[in-house]
């Protein structure tokens, strides 16, 4: 029988000297974590499975290594998603006890706990050894609840946040081998190149495995695997879901009509499923991260939430993958992306609609507003303009700017600024 300690040397080859894996670096983040290391908070990674945690946690054990000197065996790397750990009574404990027992150590320890959402009843064990203040503590999970939980109760202001997604394009490129500066006139002469990238990126989206695949034939079958864990894992037996026809029906329908307005009666309706479960099925799969919802734009609140809502998905790539569909959808990939960088930036973006529609409302700090309109095309249709400008009448002095994101023209119109979409990916604020 193998016992708890054979495990977490299995789970730590740096104990023996072995070489791991660390992947291609990914610099926003890295940089994020080394600058969260100086402190003595908690750092959480919070991110849709196999976006790239995992990887991330292992750059950080190898540059404590490396870089800060830290004896390899005062580093703890546990993955809470192993059976034989999570199916413990008070695991995280008797993980500590054994890790100490056998590897007795006087300087500071690094705990760093992968998929920690797994482990029932974990925040009062992190709080506890927070609490020691012998330990730096490093985590990681894959759903909301890992930050609605009592940990922000419980280490309110103790915990710094890093939201890890999908590579954006830049990194995306990156992992291709290709290096692009921010240089505008660099960027232009080299547009055909990145045209040719971007259109693969918005079919096949970000996750990094998939990116890294060689083989294509084999993409789409990591992709259904990654959605078939995630709703699993995340989704399904978080929250102990019982009608899961009916929820596998329901993401269907929302993975093939993303960027597309709805209502919870209509889904309904339409379904066959009660509304309260519509509800709820939603909220599990934002809290899975793999699924977002945008309220139409309003002052008031209660206004925001009268009219349709919007779906938007984490990754083109996993979309496609789930997805039944007609045709290559870009206009609707592009839109989709769009939100995904906005999210990534740290703005949760609203749409607006009266006689015309905006895609995206981004309301600023000093109150201001940004419209934006998603034409993955080189003829915009007026409808697009449209939008914007009657945006502009209704809230006059209040908007910011005014965007249209296109696939290759450049320039403005009217007080309307159209932006190559390949270049706003790679050059935004």
């Amino acid at each position: 029988m193998t016992t708890l300690f054979e495990i977490l040397t299995s789970l730590n080859p740096w104990w023996t000297g072995q070489e791991f894996e660390t992947g291609k670096p990914r610099v926003t983040y890295f940089s994020k974590i080394q600058r969260y290391l100086n402190t003595d908070e908690i750092i959480v990674l919070s991110g849709v499975r196999r976006s790239g945690k995992t990887t991330l946690l292992f750059q950080t054990i190898k540059y404590l290594i490396e870089d800060r000197n830290v004896p390899p065996r005062s580093i703890l790397f546990v993955n809470c998603d192993e059976p034989e750990i999570s199916g413990m009574e008070n695991p995280l404990s008797k993980v500590i006890d054994s890790y100490r027992k056998e590897i007795p150590s006087d300087g500071p320890i690094y705990l760093v706990f992968d998929e920690i959402q797994s482990i029932e009843g974990w925040e009062r064990t992190i709080k506890a050894l927070y609490d020691r203040k012998k330990y730096k503590i490093i985590i990681s999970g894959s759903s909301s609840y890992l930050l609605d939980s009592q940990l922000s109760t419980l280490l309110s202001g103790r915990y710094f946040t890093i939201p890890v997604f999908p590579l954006d394009f830049r990194e995306f490129l990156s992992f291709q081998g290709i290096t692009v500066s921010g240089d505008p006139v660099e960027l232009t002469t080299r547009r055909y190149e990145i045209l040719t990238h971007l259109k693969r990126y918005l079919r096949e989206g970000g996750f990094p495995i998939v990116v890294l695949q060689e083989d294509e034939s084999i993409k789409n079958d990591y992709l259904m695997a990654y959605y078939d864990s995630i709703v699993y894992r995340d989704i399904i037996r978080v929250n102990e879901i019982r009608n899961q026809k009916a929820l596998a029906e329901l993401l269907h329908y929302l993975f093939t009509n993303f960027t597309g307005a709805y209502s919870y009666r209509r889904l309904k309706d339409l379904l066959g499923i009660d509304l309260n479960a519509v509800q709820d099925y939603i909220h599990f799969a934002e809290m899975a991260k793999i699924l977002f919802e945008i309220n139409h734009f309003a002052y008031s609140v209660q206004a925001q939430k009268r009219p349709n809502r919007k779906i938007y998905c984490i990754d083109n790539g996993l979309r496609n993958a789930v997805a039944f569909r007609f045709s290559e959808d870009e206009g609707k990939l592009s839109e989709n992306l769009v939100f995904i960088e906005l999210l990534r930036s740290g703005t949760r973006p609203y749409y607006w609609k009266k006689k015309k529609e905006v895609d995206f409302v981004i309301k600023h700090q000093d109150t201001l507003l940004t419209a934006i309109n998603v034409s993955y095309t080189d003829s915009i249709p007026e409808r697009e303009t449209d939008g914007l400008e009657e945006f502009k009448r209704e809230f006059g002095e209040k908007v910011k700017e005014l965007i249209v994101l296109t696939k290759d023209t450049d320039g403005e119109e009217n007080g309307i600024k159209f932006i190559p979409l390949w270049r706003w990916l790679l050059i935004k604020k």
